[in-house]
């Protein structure tokens, strides 16, 4: 038996304009440049978890009308795809059929509406892989694949029992940056948000010695790896945490993930992400101004108490030499055109060094899109391919649909213009040098204190 791991990639904006002025999401667009997104975690822990005596094969597939004839010696496909290439992934899954071949599709998109999967012939997989591709497996093996399969009611898989994903799938050429899972889930959950909150309601953590083993499985692979943690916020449980970046102080390696601002406020673990080498840190900042963020979270307002702080936390970390990718959110109920000046002012006066602009965007599942259905404000109830985070699809409250969009990409001109972003680098590091010259003088000061009289 041999199976076929599709990843859908490289995700473009559906307006061209936007992504030639540079408006990105790390990992997927360098600059308007298309660059080997992030390998599917997912599909390659599903690999993990197939039995030896089953071939898998792992391939990606950036542009379906530029992608030669698929592959024919498959016995069953298995299909891993964003909402902005849902549409790309049922034509894959179509073909697939057509040639009599079985298809199982999962991930975010396919659990919050698995009736499209089964429209397009396929197997839904509902909620976490882990829990069902066992018995995927066993009914392929058997050819009776069911419609569906969904984990038991109250079941979460836990970290503990992850397996080593099969980075040895992988091309080694393909990738600037490998993915490491050290948590799943969130506990802010905000409404917009289209990520592993909706697979699961808790928090959880992957125990210390299984992030290191999978970190030197890929280190055997990867001379000199960068690791990004794909995790939705890494730090929550903070003596978990601390332990984690002790462990990986002597690792020697880069790496980036998401986390909170409260980071800011516990100098012993910037420090640690410091030293076990972090270089940079993606903050989902969502407003320079309390107008937008009261109401995103879907259990308390732990982002609007926390605004004002947002400027002396974004220097704290990048005064240890980690810089900070802000991100912001245009279009939030409460924004009006003039947020357009206030985040770039922000970007201005903070200093800082990356900035992500997105623009709200209903994903199907999320709080977010039933709360504009129901309201009516939904342009298209199934535009998928517009879930880019860069195309709208909405009405806002304090501006037209259109007046959105112009302001998105006159703000990405003026944010990625080349002068603006090398003043927020060169502030970067003329803080950078300042600090370590205060630094070296302060030791020297205190060996002269030390030194014997006479």
């Amino acid at each position: 038996m041999k199976i076929g791991l599709i990843a859908m990639s490289g995700v473009r904006a559906a307006n061209p304009e936007l992504t030639a002025i540079g408006l990105t999401l790390p990992g997927f667009v360098e600059r308007s440049e298309v660059i080997a997104s992030l390998p599917s975690l997912s599909l390659l822990t599903l690999a993990a978890l197939t039995p030896p005596d089953i071939e898998v094969e792992y391939r990606e597939i950036r542009d379906l009308a530029a992608e030669p004839e698929a592959p024919r010696d498959y016995d069953l496909v298995a299909i891993a795809s964003y909402s902005a290439q849902i549409l790309d992934a049922y034509r894959v899954a179509r073909l697939y059929r057509a040639r009599g071949v079985p298809v199982v599709m999962g991930g975010l998109h396919v659990t919050a509406l698995p009736d499209e999967a089964r429209e397009a012939g396929a197997t839904a997989v509902v909620g976490e892989g882990e829990l069902t591709w066992p018995r995927v497996i066993a009914d392929a093996r058997a050819r009776r694949l069911a419609p569906e399969y969904r984990p038991p009611a109250g079941v979460w898989f836990d970290l503990a029992d992850a397996p080593m994903p099969r980075y040895e799938l992988l091309d080694v050429a393909r990738y600037n940056r490998i993915t490491v899972q050290t948590t799943r889930g969130c506990p802010w959950r905000c409404d917009f948000c289209a990520s592993s909150i909706l697979l699961t309601p808790k928090y959880r953590v992957k125990p210390v010695d299984k992030v290191l083993a999978e970190i030197r499985r890929i280190k055997e692979r990867w001379a000199s790896p960068f690791i990004e943690f794909a995790d939705d916020n890494s730090f929550v449980q903070r003596p978990r945490a601390k332990a984690l970046l002790r462990a990986l102080r002597d690792e020697r390696i880069h790496w980036f993930t998401e986390c909170d601002v409260a980071i800011a406020e516990d100098p012993e673990l910037l420090d640690l992400m410091r030293e076990s080498g972090c270089r940079q840190v993606l903050l989902g900042l969502e407003s320079p101004v309390e107008a937008g963020l009261d109401g995103i979270e879907t259990r308390r307002n732990w982002k609007l108490g926390r605004q004002p702080g947002y400027e002396a936390a974004i220097e704290a970390i990048q005064s240890r030499g980690i810089t900070v990718n802000g991100c912001f959110v245009v279009g939030l109920d409460g924004h009006d055109e003039g947020i357009f000046d206030q985040i770039y002012e922000f970007v201005e006066r903070s200093g800082l060094y990356e900035v992500q602009v997105t623009v709200m965007t209903p994903f199907p599942g999320t709080p977010l899109y039933e709360r504009l259905r129901s309201q009516g404000r939904l342009l298209e109830e199934r535009a998928w391919d517009r879930c880019t985070l860069f195309d709208v699809n909405f009405v806002p409250t304090g501006m037209s649909p259109e007046r959105l969009q112009w302001g998105l990409v006159e703000l990405g001109r003026r944010l990625y213009d080349h002068a603006f972003i090398q003043a927020r680098h060169e502030r970067f590091f003329r803080g950078l040098r300042r600090r370590r010259a205060t630094a070296r003088a302060v030791e020297e000061e205190d060996q002269a204190d030390d030194r014997p009289l006479g």
